[in-house]
């Protein structure tokens, strides 16, 4: 398997129609959350804008009045569209793959301000699952729709989960906060056909692949290279498949060169080998940041599977 080959990414549907997201280089957009996001010119995506003006819930204790999920229920001939978009694709060939993002705890700080929502778990651990509890429902309500009208086979989610050295918040806590929510979203996904869960958190997240075996996931995309990825797959493999280990910022970058990007990618191949890995760059799409890049590691694996295999 050679990046996102196998996956067919449908992000359009009567949702993301009303969903506004920028794109690059376009600042101050505002989506159906009311959350303001920007994409500077040369940052890999969009990022939420967190002044006194634009966060849109600064007290937690006020997120009832403050947040406010957006409609997700649209009549079937809306769906219609996209159906017969989906209906071309050859599943012969390709996974009918869903598009979420941002997951739970990305929302969460998209909507809060990551200071405050960090601040949160240990000042007012009860709002803060109630909210939780909130958006966890609407992705469940999201899903069910999804799964009804345009019936994908695998689902590909974001939620960033840590820095590139430690995740973000202490297993223990990620336990009592967010893996109850996964496990029912994704086994929403599960008993509606879905075949295959990916995830992608392009960060340290090591010692929450326990969790990601529990809550359904079955390949965590995005797996940093500071992540032992040979002790994982040593470990775990079997039971999850690592995606990654081709790290954008060594490969994706202003005067980026093709022996370069062979040099990395033979290196990934050849450390991380045959079994429970799918290399890919750490980006979370079929994309990169300059023009080429992509392309140009997929060709580069192709070799390095025709050499390995």
């Amino acid at each position: 398997m050679n990046q996102f080959e196998p996956f067919y990414i449908g992000r359009k549907n009567p949702f993301t129609r009303t969903n506004k997201s920028p794109k690059a280089g376009e600042l101050n957009i505002v989506n159906a959350w009311g959350v303001t996001r920007s994409w500077p010119v040369g940052n890999p995506g969009p990022f939420p804008v967190h002044d006194e003006a634009h966060t849109v819930c600064r007290d937690i204790e006020h997120w009832r009045s403050d947040v406010k999920a957006p409609n997700v229920v649209f009549p079937a001939e809306q769906w219609a569209p996209f159906q017969k978009e989906w209906a071309q694709v050859d599943q012969n060939e390709y996974f009918l793959t869903a598009f979420i993002a941002p997951g739970l705890f990305e929302q969460c700080h998209y909507l809060l301000e990551m200071q405050n929502f960090l601040t949160a778990f240990y000042e007012e651990p009860e709002a803060l699952h109630e909210l939780i509890d909130y958006l966890k429902d609407w992705e469940m309500q999201y899903a069910e729709q999804l799964c009804t009208y345009m019936k994908p086979t695998a689902l590909f989610h974001h939620d960033d989960w840590g820095s590139q050295l430690s995740t973000f918040i202490a297993p223990a806590m990620f336990e009592e906060f967010f893996l109850p929510a996964y496990r029912e979203i994704y086994g929403c996904y599960k008993a509606h056909g879905v075949e295959v869960i990916v995830h992608h958190s392009d960060s340290y997240a090591a010692t929450l692949v326990p969790d990601m075996i529990e809550m359904g996931v079955d390949i965590w995309q995005g797996v940093m290279t500071s992540n032992d990825i040979p002790a994982l797959i040593e470990k775990y493999g079997g039971q999850i498949t690592f995606m990654g280990g081709i790290e954008s910022a060594s490969v994706d970058y202003g005067g980026w060169t093709r022996e370069r990007v062979a040099e990395v990618v033979s290196n990934a191949c050849r450390t991380f080998g045959r079994k429970a890995y799918i290399p890919n760059t750490t980006m979370g799409g079929a994309s990169s940041i300059f023009p080429g890049v992509y392309e140009a590691v997929s060709a580069e694996i192709d070799k390095m599977s025709a050499a390995m295999f």
